[in-house]
């Protein structure tokens, strides 16, 4: 406060609203004399604080008021001290940019803190592109009517009914309220309060073409003042930046767009920025309640440095009142859904989940931001017209669209009217230089919208950073694209129990190296080996293999695995259990929160029991990395144990590899699983769960199996012969040449060499062979465009979703799904899926047996669907007895491959259909 105090005297001295080099004068003399400086300083803050003459100016000073001078204490400098604020008075503070108080609080913020809190410098660039998009154009589109009107009244001959048109949009203007509800320093509101006041200033100054200054003094009285920017923030300090912000704010733009001194107290003493929690309030906030046992007896948990914490409550959590405003603008703490817990603590987390049940747990922190303002959009007598929100980009994730697709698609829907799904974040601390982030912008109703999608960036660590987009204007989805809304789209039974993360350690101590297995036993004890495996990480699979095993004791009880391998045992309760850092601080499983981890110690925090059966008694699977540049699909032998950063695949088909290898899976991967940060991410429930895989011939099939398994050996080979080559290497060379071609004019030296060396041009080829016999499989066009082939997708799954509803189950791996899936499984055996039955007597089965194989095949093509043979002998008398003649003619035409079979020859269906 006292150093907000010393700049903002300095900016009123520049700025002529004190006598100009009165302050500086004040410091010379306290060079000369240090002991003064607390006394002087006190003493002119004093007089601003009320106004009136000031013997240390030598003149009537303003009565500024408000809370920055009031009880204004400062500080004994020394005189090498003042001669630093002597410095910084002798620069011009007129045009100070508010936004560095912003940037000196975060740099103020310990690193931890500011971690903590999720708080982030916003460029200013970027906050004015959200503020235009949510708050100016349409106060500029209100604008435009009122001198519309203006014009009509001017045309009927009436001057001063312009005049009152005008008048009356300012004064309209003077009315908007904009909120930030997660305020900060006071970025967002500053910057709208200096484009409202841009707007202000065009009204005054048609008022002035139209009726002189006597038009203009009329509007006065009428002005935008910083109390009409209502701001919500947690931190103190922050609070009291941003109101000074948006005071000093408001006086730069008085000066410019009006005459004389602004109307006394220059700045007031009012409550616009509050401080307080957006999104979550209890009973006594901001006290908690001290959690107690039956006893009284203060609970307390352990942390990960081994310290006891006192735990706590909030009593009766709910969302707290926002201002009402006209319009939501601001830029919420980036702190990712996973992080909520362990960064606000388990009592602020339980009670947050506990006031949003609308908000899935795993949502981003923001979320319940953007939750609060869509509700505020369409509820009853709302004023809220837009809100505008900045986020990390994964709010594309599946997490986070669901909160935008409940609103896009309710019965009070609201519409994206401006979104950039991916754009860079520049002019921040090192910590976050990779965060990328969206920006959406909402209304009530149904609008199109404009996405705007970044084509170029540059100068992102200056203060004019070169961002180049190209807009689109159509439905924005929420998913942030046009077009397909590919989030519609519905999982699919076919793919069920098949895919899942690998396992999630939660305890580094696991993982050892091969000769330290030895040690433990492997190749000693007896079964051990089933429980020490090799093990695979994302890192591993697009560099280099580290070659390390993990103890999996999923399955054991701590006691058998003590009696059993008493070695592996003693190693998992020193390195997992009781693990601790170089200082002595524990880390380990006892001082974990959650009491499964801490109580199951010798197992995985994540075993993926759902995995494992399904991986159970395969020779290989298929994987991918979670997040990667390039979306590649290979093979995994099945002794090795997958990280939870790898998706797993339980099938050994290389038809299933060479369709999730093609361009089709990779463009419906790179829409629907969103990205983290700048990396595309593979998310298992949005990207393999409604792929529709193509039902294709099997010699279409057989043709898919014989490039995939190429491709996966090709690169295995490649690989295992070039040890300085890795799999990120060779598809960073095969993108270049995709774009560019092979040519070595059109690569470095060092990419014609992985070029050569890694066999690329030939992994170019399979792919390309790949991408045209899936699209042959699926019945498309090889010039198909990747929106067609979205387009195809999104269509076939909502045949294959209602298929499945009537029991026509595609199975991927039926003689794993339908025993797994149980009744689910055999749904399809429980619909008669039959087009017609015959009323009266029933006709007899053909005796011949080429009619009998005429027949059923006649049946199967006009029933259109999958249908057993208890079906088909049901149509006609004694059909219990005809029920194997049936099934024989089916076996027959299935082998001939007019007919195909399906749920493990439950049922069949026509090739034709």
């Amino acid at each position: 406060m006292f150093l907000m105090r010393c700049l903002f005297t300095m900016f009123v001295e520049d700025a002529g609203l004190i006598k100009k080099g009165s302050f500086t004068a004040i410091l010379e003399e306290c060079v000369r004399d240090p002991g003064r400086f607390p006394h002087d300083m006190e003493d002119l803050w004093e007089t601003m604080n009320q106004g009136g003459y000031s013997p240390l100016v030598g003149e009537l000073l303003l009565r500024f008021n408000g809370k920055l001078f009031k009880d204004a204490q400062a500080f004994r400098l020394s005189q090498s001290e003042i001669e630093l604020l002597i410095q910084a008075a002798e620069s011009d503070w007129r045009e100070l940019e508010p936004a560095i108080f912003g940037s000196l609080f975060e740099q103020a913020l310990d690193p931890k803190e500011r971690k903590r809190l999720g708080a982030h410098y916003t460029p200013r660039a970027y906050v004015e592109g959200l503020v235009n998009a949510t708050v100016i154009e349409p106060l500029e589109e209100d604008w435009i009517s009122a001198q519309a009107a203006a014009q009509r009244a001017l045309n009927a001959g009436s001057k001063a009914a312009a005049i009152g048109e005008v008048l009356g949009f300012l004064k309209k203007l003077s009315q908007i309220r904009v909120l930030d509800p997660a305020c900060g320093t006071g970025n967002f509101l500053y910057v709208a309060l200096a484009q409202m006041k841009r707007l202000e200033g065009d009204v005054i100054n048609l008022l002035r073409d139209l009726g002189g200054d006597n038009a203009v003094k009329k509007a006065r009285e009428i002005s935008v003042l910083p109390e009409q920017f209502l701001g919500m923030e947690v931190n103190p300090r922050a609070v009291q930046i941003a109101e000074l912000v948006l005071w000093i704010g408001y006086l730069q733009w008085h000066l410019k767009t009006r005459t004389g001194s602004p109307p006394e107290p220059v700045i007031h003493d009012s409550d616009h920025v509050l401080g307080k929690d957006a999104i979550l309030t209890w009973d006594g906030y901001p006290e908690k309640t001290l959690k107690r046992d039956a006893t009284g007896k203060p609970q307390t948990r352990t942390d990960g440095a081994g310290n006891e914490i006192e735990q706590y409550v909030l009593r009766n959590p709910t969302q707290p009142a926002w201002p009402e405003a006209d319009f939501i603008v601001g830029n919420p703490p980036f702190i990712g859904g996973k992080d909520i817990r362990s960064r606000l603590g388990e009592d602020y987390a339980t009670a947050l989940w506990k006031a949003h049940p609308k908000v899935n747990k795993s949502a981003d922190f923001v979320m319940y931001w953007w939750e609060r303002s869509a509700d505020q959009l369409v509820a009853k007598n709302t004023r809220l017209r837009r809100f505008g929100l900045v986020t990390t980009n994964s709010i594309t994730q599946v997490f986070q669209r669901r909160v935008i697709e409940s609103h896009l698609g309710s019965k009070k829907p609201i519409s994206l009217l401006m979104a950039i799904p991916d754009h860079p974040w520049t002019k921040s601390s090192r910590e976050a230089a990779a965060v990328r982030i969206a920006m959406t912008v909402a209304s009530a109703g149904n609008h199109l919208g404009v996405l705007k999608q970044v084509t170029s960036e540059a100068a992102l660590d200056t203060d004019k950073p070169e961002i180049v987009t190209t807009n689109t204007i159509g439905r924005i989805n929420s998913d942030l694209t046009i077009g397909t809304d590919i989030t519609r789209v519905s999982s699919l039974t076919a793919n069920s129990a098949l895919c899942s993360p690998g396992v999630k350690l939660h305890g580094d101590g696991f993982i050892v190296s091969p000769e330290k297995a030895e040690e433990l036993g492997l190749g000693a004890r007896q079964g051990l080996e089933q429980y020490i495996r090799d093990y695979r990480n994302g890192r591993d699979l697009t560099t280099r293999p580290r070659g390390v095993q993990v103890i999996d004791l999923f399955g054991l009880t701590a006691q058998h695995v003590r009696t059993r391998f008493p070695e592996a045992y003693q190693h998992v309760v020193r390195e997992v259990k009781e693990k601790k850092d170089d200082k002595g601080r524990l880390i380990g499983r006892d001082g974990n929160n959650r009491k499964t981890y801490r109580e199951s110690w010798w197992v995985f925090g994540e075993p993926r029991s759902e995995l494992r059966p399904a991986l159970d008694g395969l020779c290989r699977y298929i994987v991918t990395v979670e997040t990667m540049k390039h979306r590649v699909f290979q093979f995994l032998d099945a002794s090795i144990l997958p990280d939870n950063m790898l998706v797993a695949i339980a099938s050994t088909d290389a038809f299933h590899l060479g369709v999730l290898s093609s361009r089709s899976h990779t463009l419906w991967s790179a829409q629907s699983g969103g990205t983290l940060e700048d990396r595309p991410r593979y998310n298992k429930s949005r990207c393999f769960d409604p792929f529709p895989f193509p039902d294709a011939a099997e010699t279409i099939k057989d043709n898919i199996r014989k490039l995939a398994e190429e491709l996966d050996s090709t690169r295995k080979r490649v690989l295992s012969e070039r040890e300085d080559l890795t799999l990120t290497k060779l598809y960073n060379v095969l993108e270049k040449i995709r774009i560019g071609g092979s040519s070595a004019c059109e690569l470095t030296k060092d990419d014609a060499e992985v070029r050569d060396r890694g066999q690329v041009v030939i992994l170019k080829e399979l792919h390309d062979s790949i991408d045209a016999l899936v699209c042959e499989a699926y019945g498309w066009p090889a010039d198909v465009t990747d929106q067609e082939i979205l387009d195809r997708l999104v269509a076939l799954n909502a045949k294959r979703a209602a298929e499945e509803r009537r029991g026509f189950i595609r199975w991927l791996r039926p003689d794993f799904q339908i025993e797994k899936l149980g009744p689910l499984a055999h749904k399809a055996d429980r619909v008669q899926a039959i087009t017609v039955v015959r009323k009266g007597k029933k006709k007899p089965f053909p005796k011949d047996n080429s009619e009998q194989s005429a027949e059923v095949l006649r049946f199967i093509r006009k029933a259109n669907t999958p249908v057993a043979p208890d079906d088909i002998a049901a149509q006609y008398s004694k059909a219990k007895s005809i029920v194997g003649d049936v099934r024989d003619v089916l076996v027959a035409l299935n082998r001939l491959g007019v007919v195909r079979s399906y749920d493990n020859g439950r049922k069949y269906i026509g090739v034709s259909s």
